[in-house]
């Protein structure tokens, strides 16, 4: 029996469309970058390509800044487990930004772990909004 090696890549990453968690599609990719400005409801992330590991258990993980909850505690990593559906699958991982937009400020590292192992690995940077306006 071979053993098939996965083949991973990183297709997409950058600013998406609003994602829905219960449909079968993918967000868009609307800009390819790893600056996001920390505007409410911004979607980014990345989309990944995994061949040959279908029934594989897939870990990711969002590593924030320092957000603090409702009672001040930091938030810890947001991750979890899924099960790769198909020889030849795409998975997105993002997040979004949510209110009080200042404290989501800083690098959003987010992975994909097969077998113990990173597979998939980008920062994020998050940054207050360059929309200023000037008064004449």
């Amino acid at each position: 029996m071979s053993k098939l090696k996965p083949d991973i890549k990183i297709i997409y990453s950058g600013i998406f469309t609003k994602w829905d968690e219960h449909k079968d599609e993918l967000p868009r990719l609307t800009k390819a970058t790893v600056h996001v400005p920390a505007e409410i409801d911004i979607e980014f992330g990345f989309i990944a390509q995994i061949k040959k590991a279908k029934n594989q258990k897939l870990r990711y993980c969002i590593y924030h800044p320092d957000i603090p909850d409702d009672n001040g505690n930091i938030r810890p990593p947001f991750d979890g487990e899924v099960y790769v559906e198909e020889n030849d699958w795409k998975f997105y991982l993002g997040d979004t930004i949510w209110a009080p937009e200042h404290n989501k400020v800083g690098n959003w590292r987010m992975t994909l772990e097969l077998k113990g192992k990173i597979i998939a690995d980008k920062t994020f940077k998050v940054h207050m909004s360059d929309n200023t306006s000037s008064i004449k």
